[in-house]
């Protein structure tokens, strides 16, 4: 099927806001569809967000998991990029604003994903940065490398401490890679780069308030992450609710853990735009929507990824907001719109099929050789589960360079225990309590 229109006619125009793994492949799969789209993001990339915690254990640079979106749809005429902000929805005149301009749409798909969600706590994000952009992987990375550099120079003992403390908040895939990646950087990355610390005394503390890890994972794997963490020599606190975080502070009740460094990976909540939409939210601001994917109604708007909530009508479950759901989503969106296009009765849509998620499984890497898998029916951890892992990453990376690099990566990582994107970004400002004597040599 061809895009072109040789009846000159006015084609029906798409608006897809958001560039992540909805809205690529909604766009993509409309490549050939007689329509006009745009698609809007407030960056000008595509971030691959499974492999971000490696950017902020510096793994990898932000250039290894991201793609100009402009490059990815370059061949496909029917696609206008623009760099842009939605600020708001006119539902009833069907225009978006997007900062000064109002673009007018015949469909529009929203793929703005989810941000961090502090449980009314925004406060907290100033101390406890989550992980989400490039920004934040970059900014973790910066306060993580600073710390030891600032370890290097403290003098007192107890402030030494708190700077070698990471305290990561919330057991879930993101939480428990990054405890295991800070905990492999400081026993095997750096022990022989520093001369008055020693590294492998860091601590590096995970806390989940709920009785085990991964909670949406079979509890068998959460159990086995829960052990490989631990002979790795992360401490992982279960039923522990964090009540207070402050700078340089963490506290679980009347517990209070000093700690200058502390990742947020707890909770997520929709985009803000989902509060301009008027309509029924759940308690983690993500819009509620019908089971074709579209807003209520409002069934020439569709929501998809981590901005939508949705009960499978297959299997009675949540569909969860990771990747592969992202992607069918938008998939599933673009279907839906053809079959629009091509079975329009006397102004009228065709009935519309409701999503269906096909769940292929799901993993979380721990560390060196070790990760949990739910493939297929079956539970497995180790070695296996973390080529796996391996494999399952590399191949949706967007661009022959990106695979490569990501492997040579790895490879240097896996063999030489070193870190290739170890770079202090930004003006490195150090606070230390009690400067060393450039000829003291006595070890932390």
């Amino acid at each position: 099927m061809s895009s072109e229109n040789p009846t000159n006619e006015p084609r029906p125009r798409v608006l897809i806001i958001g560039g992540g793994f909805a809205g690529i492949e909604c766009a993509s799969r409309l490549a050939t569809a007689s329509v006009d789209i745009t698609l809007a993001d407030r960056h000008n990339y595509h971030l691959f967000q499974p492999l971000l915690y490696q950017v902020a254990t510096a793994v990898l640079s932000p250039a290894d998991i991201a793609a100009p979106i402009r490059r990815l749809l370059r061949n496909q005429q029917n696609v206008r990029v623009v760099l842009a902000e939605l600020l708001g929805v006119d539902l009833q005149k069907r225009r978006a604003n997007l900062q000064q301009v109002k673009v007018p749409y015949d469909y529009l798909v929203l793929a703005t994903g989810a941000t961090h969600s502090y449980f009314g706590h925004e406060e907290w994000a100033a101390s406890a940065p989550g992980l989400k952009t490039v920004e934040d992987a970059l900014e973790i990375r910066r306060r993580v490398l600073l710390a030891y550099e600032a370890a290097e120079w403290e003098a007192d003992a107890e402030a030494r401490r708190a700077k070698l403390t990471f305290v990561v908040i919330g057991g879930g895939p993101t939480g428990v890679e990054l405890a295991g990646a800070l905990k492999e950087i400081a026993s095997q990355t750096i022990p022989k780069d520093f001369r008055h610390i020693d590294t492998t005394t860091a601590q590096v503390i995970l806390i989940e308030a709920g009785p085990r890890l991964l909670a949406a994972m079979p509890e068998k794997l959460g159990l086995r992450a829960l052990q490989d963490l631990e002979q790795m020599g992360v401490q992982v606190r279960l039923n522990s609710m964090v009540t207070e975080i402050t700078e340089g502070l963490v506290s679980i009740g009347s517990e209070k853990l000093l700690a200058e460094n502390i990742v947020w990976a707890a909770g997520v909540r929709g985009s803000e735009v989902a509060v301009t939409l008027d309509c029924e939210l759940d308690r983690q601001g993500r819009v509620l929507v019908e089971s074709d994917l579209s807003l209520p109604g409002h069934p020439e708007v569709f929501v998809v990824g981590d901005l939508a909530n949705l009960t499978d009508l297959h299997t009675g479950h949540p569909v969860p907001g990771v990747a592969p759901a992202a992607i069918q989503m938008g998939r599933h969106v673009a279907n839906l719109i053809r079959a629009d296009l091509a079975n329009l009765v006397d102004g009228e849509h065709a009935p519309r099929k409701a999503f269906h998620y096909r769940d292929k499984g799901s993993m979380s890497t721990i560390g060196r050789n070790r990760a949990v898998a739910s493939l297929g029916g079956r539970q497995f951890g180790g070695f296996f589960a973390w080529l796996i892992w391996g494999v399952v990453h590399i191949i949706p990376l967007i661009g022959f360079r990106n695979k490569l690099s990501v492997i040579f990566s790895w490879l240097w990582s896996y063999f030489s225990l070193s870190k290739n994107a170890r770079l202090i970004t930004g003006r490195p400002k150090m606070k230390v309590k009690r400067v060393r004597g450039v000829d003291e040599n006595n070890q932390a």
